[in-house]
């Protein structure tokens, strides 16, 4: 082993929508911070391009987690990327600014997070925000975070829209604002054409400053404990080799949902049984990490186009020049498209809770395992937004080079079931509206028929369901036994280490989760800063 003795005030582990976010605020505040990314640089073209975002799935830049297989799932295994890059996920996701709603905060209180409420969390997320549109009451204009309105409009993008105000859903022009309830364009987190990532706002604006380090291709293997202290962090570099840096305030662990814990459990801190089972020696039980898995499933209604007006082939030949060099002069047309342009919430009980989020996508999409259907077309994806089902992470070895396995359990609760069920319906339906009907020539899947058995729509959804990436909870915040983290996200009884990333959240939000992480790691700094 290298072992050159490196000490910081600060060790950040993870350069992705929360670290980049505690860095920035630990080093405009004076403190010396270690900046640690697993991946490399996000130096390429496809990253800050927003439409090119599925050239960067599968690359270097991302982590691909797999599930178990599960019968739910008719025996399928999911795929859950992660980001491996300066900006992490912000830096490869689909670039929707969604907070979730007021009641998902007030639920995170009432669940044991005191001052978690949404009037709590409501000024750092406007604190954060630098919208180019919207202010006032929900809004902030000078954050380091651009949001910003769609610079593309593609039309089928624009058909979903108007079809679903034609299904009886009210128009909304800002799903963060006043209700959530909805069908619209959604905000991205794009400026000037770009994707607007962590890594592109909150660390390009320190990670010139003299106080800051930031370490890319170094992969965290385990924390370094003295007794219940963290003291340090070991990583391997490039090159293989194991390198020691040593913390002399704290250790904040913002690596993700699936990283976090497996970090902690290679360290000695989690569940008794599952590290004794891969023989790593418990330093600190705590029965929560890993556990309280959840994530949000969608599944496609897939539309065949009339035309051949999808984006099939744009990335290609004379058209992917043309693109290209719009791009590039202009920072107009295609390649600012995220993609996911269109989309919206929906009540779907009518309890006067949105249930259903809408991902739209201008084209016919598959998925690792999924291939897309040929031809063009549309895919109009609900996901039900509030799972019941919870799933477990565990270690298969003491190796930290070896993966987890991913429990995810999803659908194993029949409420999840009918939720989705519900969703597909409501999708169908859209699809069937006089805007959408003047470009789809008929559906693709699950049946042309509109009038088809619930069994024939729960056989689509086990066939082709996928997740959204949007895991979370694995070292949740709380007071209870499965609580890893308290309101100030320090681990429970173990001394200078905050978890700062997805796994925090008890019970996850009603939407995309980026914007809640950059919300929770400007809350993270405060505390360590206070």
């Amino acid at each position: 082993m290298t072992n050159t003795k490196k000490e910081f005030e600060y060790i950040v582990i993870g350069a992705g929508s929360a670290g980049c976010v505690v860095t920035n605020r630990l080093a405009k505040a004076g403190k010396q911070v270690l900046l640690l990314e697993a991946g490399p640089s996000d130096n390429s073209f496809f990253v800050h391009t927003p439409a090119t975002i599925m050239q960067v799935i599968g690359t270097e830049r991302t982590f691909i987690y797999r599930s178990k297989s599960a019968p739910e799932l008719d025996g399928r295994a999911t795929t859950i990327p992660q980001g491996r890059t300066l900006g992490g996920s912000s830096s490869v996701n689909g670039m929707v600014y969604m907070r979730g709603n007021a009641e998902d905060y007030n639920g995170w209180e009432k669940s044991g997070c005191a001052g978690w409420g949404w009037d709590d969390v409501l000024p750092v997320f406007k604190r954060a925000e630098g919208n180019e549109r919207l202010a006032g009451k929900y809004h902030g204009t000078t954050g380091p975070f651009k949001v910003s309105d769609a610079k593309h409009k593609h039309p089928l993008s624009l058909a979903f829209v108007k079809a679903g105000q034609e299904a009886g859903y009210p128009h909304n022009d800002d799903f963060n604002g006043e209700s959530q309830e909805g069908i619209g364009f959604y905000q991205t987190t794009t400026f000037n054409g770009k994707r607007s990532s962590t890594a592109d706002t909150y660390l390009n604006e320190v990670k010139k400053m003299s106080n800051v380090t930031v370490l890319t291709d170094a992969s965290v293997q385990r924390l370094l404990l003295e007794g219940s202290k963290v003291t340090g962090v070991i990583y391997k570099d490039k090159k293989g080799l194991e390198k020691t840096v040593f913390a002399k305030s704290e250790v904040v662990l913002c690596a993700g949902a699936l990283a976090s814990p497996k970090i902690l459990m290679h360290s000695g801190i989690g569940p008794k049984d599952v590290l004794e089972a891969v023989d790593i020696a418990p330093v600190k039980v705590l029965n929560g990490v890993g556990k309280n898995y959840q994530d949000h499933l969608e599944i496609a209604v897939f539309g065949r186009t009339k035309e051949p007006i999808s984006l099939l082939g744009q990335d290609k030949g004379i058209s992917a020049l043309k693109h290209g060099l719009q791009y590039l002069a202009f920072k107009s047309g295609l390649l600012t498209s995220t993609v996911l342009e269109s989309g919206g919430f929906v009540d779907s009980t009518g309890d006067g809770t949105v249930d259903i989020q809408f991902h739209v996508l201008p084209v016919l999409v598959g998925d690792a395992d999924i291939e897309p259907l040929e031809g063009h077309g549309i895919s109009i994806n609900p996901c039900y937004l509030q799972p019941k089902s919870r799933g477990e992470l565990r270690l298969t070895s003491n190796n930290p080079d070896e993966p987890v396995e991913i429990d995810a359990r999803y659908l194993t609760e029949p409420s999840d079931m009918d939720a989705m069920l519900r969703g597909l319906k409501i999708a169908r339906n859209i699809l069937r509206q006089p805007s959408m009907a003047s470009v789809i020539e008929h559906e693709l899947l699950p049946s042309a028929e509109a009038d088809v058995s619930d069994d024939v729509l729960i056989s689509h959804i086990r066939k082709y369901s996928k997740t959204v990436y949007h895991p979370s909870g694995t070292c949740k915040m709380g007071t209870d036994d499965e609580a890893v983290v308290d309101t100030k996200l320090c681990v429970h009884g173990v001394d200078n280490l905050r978890i700062c990333d997805a796994s925090i959240m008890p019970i996850l939000v009603s939407g995309n989760t980026n914007a809640p992480v950059v919300m929770i790691a400007e809350r993270c700094a405060d505390f360590i800063l206070a």
